[in-house]
């Protein structure tokens, strides 16, 4: 029954997505933010792009060859006369039987004022003289009907960048938050030198060690004896019921926080028995929690596992 949900919920992702977004919205609103995190989510990205060129970009980078990518891109809407030039660039889209959603992005005139006062930065449609509370209602009115056109208004004003993230990700990825996390979890040992890519780092050199065993010296983690001999021990089960609860903790907050990489480190003395094995454990708990994880161990002789 999960996986029918599951299977369901990403079905109903993929209708959702187009396979072109046009963002758009008041200078200082996030449109920069905005632009990373559809990055992160795989889109084509291009930055400032009239809109009448949408449909040529489309094509080159093969939007619409059913392949499966998707195309965003952000448009400069402020100058007369481009309202128009993006209603046209939309019929074209759909008359090429692409799908193309607006997402605009907006902000109080309060909040903008105070953002550009803080990056001290020139607003970008204000005249020579012209103050900065005058550039901003000019730039609203020229943009209230791209506005009301848009599929999606996002109020940023009081959003934190993660937040946008998160609701940009729930609206045009087909994939959920959780599965937008990359994990790399990875195995190393300590007389090799700590990792400096980890963001979470775990020792379990207080497990029992296998290298004393002459039949185990020359196996490794993942060996089946190996494993058997860390995983069954009383220790070893304690702290794996723990490891599991401290993940169930820390992992939804990186997926709130908006994450996108994260790497998991388990460290024992060589790099060869006990983090091996406990690195495979993780990969696979991590998995089976929807995450979409790699595996590899550092100091093995073939170090990189696929996943």
């Amino acid at each position: 029954m999960a996986d029918a949900n599951e299977q369901m919920r990403t079905a109903a992702a993929a209708d959702r997505v187009p396979d072109i977004v046009i963002i758009t919205g008041m200078s200082g609103s996030g449109r920069t933010q905005a632009m990373h995190v559809f990055e992160d989510m795989g889109y084509y990205c291009i930055d400032n792009l009239p809109p009448r060129l949408v449909l040529d970009l489309a094509s080159l980078v093969g939007i619409n060859t059913g392949v499966g990518r998707h195309l965003a891109v952000t448009c400069d809407l402020r100058a007369q006369g481009l309202f128009d030039e993006l209603t046209d660039a939309l019929a074209q889209l759909e008359q090429h039987e692409l799908t193309v959603k607006v997402l605009f992005l907006d902000c109080s005139d309060e909040v903008l004022m105070r953002r550009y006062k803080e990056t001290r930065r020139r607003h970008p449609i204000a005249g020579p003289g012209e103050s900065l509370e005058s550039a901003i209602a000019r730039e609203r009115a020229q943009l209230a009907g791209v506005r009301e056109r848009a599929d999606l208004v996002l109020d940023t004003s009081h959003m934190r960048t993660a937040a946008l993230g998160s609701r940009i990700r729930r609206s045009f990825s087909e994939l959920t938050e959780q599965q937008l996390l990359d994990v790399h979890v990875f195995s190393f040992g300590f007389k090799h030198g700590m990792p400096a890519e980890a963001d979470l780092m775990i020792d379990v050199r207080f497990l029992p060690n296998p290298f004393y065993d002459p039949e185990m010296r020359t196996l490794t983690g993942n060996d089946e004896k190996v494993a058997t001999y860390v995983l069954g021990n009383d220790v070893t089960k304690r702290f794996l019921e723990a490891w599991r609860h401290l993940l169930d903790v820390v992992m939804p907050g990186y997926v709130a926080e908006g994450k996108s990489q994260l790497s998991i480190a388990v460290g024992c003395t060589g790099g060869q028995h006990r983090s091996v094995a406990i690195a495979n454990v993780t990969a696979d708990y991590l998995t089976k929690q929807g995450y979409h994880v790699t595996l590899s161990h550092r100091n093995l002789p073939h170090g990189a596992s696929a996943r």
